[in-house]
This record gives structure tokens, C-alpha cells and sequence, in this order.
């Protein structure tokens, strides 16, 4: 997880499933980096890893969280993201780079 002034980008290791309780790792940095603060979660799939859909309904009451941006060049991972910004009730945009996750970010929390 590396941690910017306007959002956070992480890259999960390979093989993880990623299941609601992983939320509460993300509530205790937005605690501690962004407190009253908007930012944006920024996930950069360069591994292969599943993602419990139902993390979303958790992920989406971090009020200060304005935007969930998913970045991959791997086509399967664009479809699976399609599947789970179903369960998002806040943006959520899909990148082949970081830089447009990035301007995105900027342009939602500004």
C-alpha cells in the first residue's frame, strides 16, 4: 500500500482472497492518513487474486472514500471489475494505467 495525499494505491499478492474482513485494514489507514478527508482507493491488479464482491457494501460506508478505481492491462481482470462496481454504490472506474486512475482521483476529491 503505498499512501498519496489524494488517494492510496494498492497491489494485493498473488493468490489472495480478498473477503470483508481485509476492510478493516483500509478503515484503520483512512483513520490514521485521511482522517476528514476525501480520498480515493486505487487497486493495481498486477497480481491474480479473487475478490469477495460483498467487501463493497463495507468498503462503500468509509465516508471520506469518494471513488474506487481498479487499474490492469489483464483483460479478465477489466471483466471481473465490471462485476463487482455492481456492488459499489460510489464511482468506480476501470484503468489500463495508473496515470488515468491518478488524474481521475484528482479530478473526483478536488
Amino acid at each position: 500500500m503505498t499512501i498519496y495525499d489524494k488517494y492510496v494505491v494498492v497491489v494485493i499478492k498473488e493468490g489472495i482472497n480478498i473477503t470483508p474482513e481485509h476492510n478493516m485494514i483500509l478503515v484503520n489507514v483512512t483513520d490514521k492518513y485521511f482522517a476528514n478527508k476525501p480520498f480515493v482507493y486505487i487497486t493495481h491488479r498486477v497480481n491474480s487474486y479473487s475478490v469477495d464482491p460483498k467487501i463493497y457494501f463495507e468498503t462503500a460506508k468509509i465516508e471520506n472514500l469518494k471513488g474506487f478505481a481498479v487499474v490492469s492491462e489483464n483483460h479478465q481482470a477489466k471483466v471481473n471489475a465490471q462485476i463487482e462496481k455492481l456492488f459499489f454504490n460510489k464511482p468506480f472506474e476501470i484503468f489500463s494505467s495508473l496515470e488515468q486512475a491518478f488524474k481521475w482521483a484528482v479530478a473526483l476529491v478536488n
